[in-house]
């Protein structure tokens, strides 16, 4: 027995296909509006003026920075141009998802002689750890480290 393709079907067809589209794409919308962390800053024009001599003090700074993740404890190691640990005066270092704030959290770092240690508990997956430090002379070291985390 042969069925008949009518123009009804031909319609329906083409609803429930555009309807998975769209459905899709609005869902796919939502999830990335409910998640997106807000502006990086409040006005970009402003912002830009003191880009390059923000960028020129921490680079004269000669500081480099790494993060890792053993299983139980985050390192933050700040060395100079020396290769020695840097003379930080204060720093504050946030742990958080790439994508989005939800996770993000703010341990208590603890200096031991050559790096900044917190004990910490982070699922596997990709990770962002935004660094903020301020050296002896003021000048504000600013830095992202990606840091992956094995499952």
């Amino acid at each position: 027995m042969t069925r008949e393709l009518k123009g009804w079907h031909v319609a329906a067809m083409f609803c429930f296909g555009f309807g998975i589209i769209i459905s899709v794409n609005l869902t796919l919308a939502f999830n990335a509006v409910a998640t997106f962390p807000g502006l990086e800053v409040g006005n970009s024009y402003v912002a830009s003026q003191q880009f390059e001599a923000k960028r020129t003090a921490q680079e004269a700074l000669g500081w480099q920075a790494t993060a890792a993740y053993d299983g139980a404890t985050i390192e933050v190691r700040l060395t100079d141009a020396q290769l020695g640990p840097a003379d930080v005066t204060k720093i504050d270092v946030t742990v958080g998802r790439t994508t989005h704030v939800a996770a993000d959290v703010s341990p208590e770092l603890v200096f031991d002689g050559t790096a900044w240690r917190a004990p910490m508990a982070l699922d596997a997956g990709h990770w962002l750890v935004r660094l903020t430090a301020m050296s002896e002379d003021g000048t504000l070291f600013e830095h992202r480290i990606p840091l992956l985390v094995k499952g």
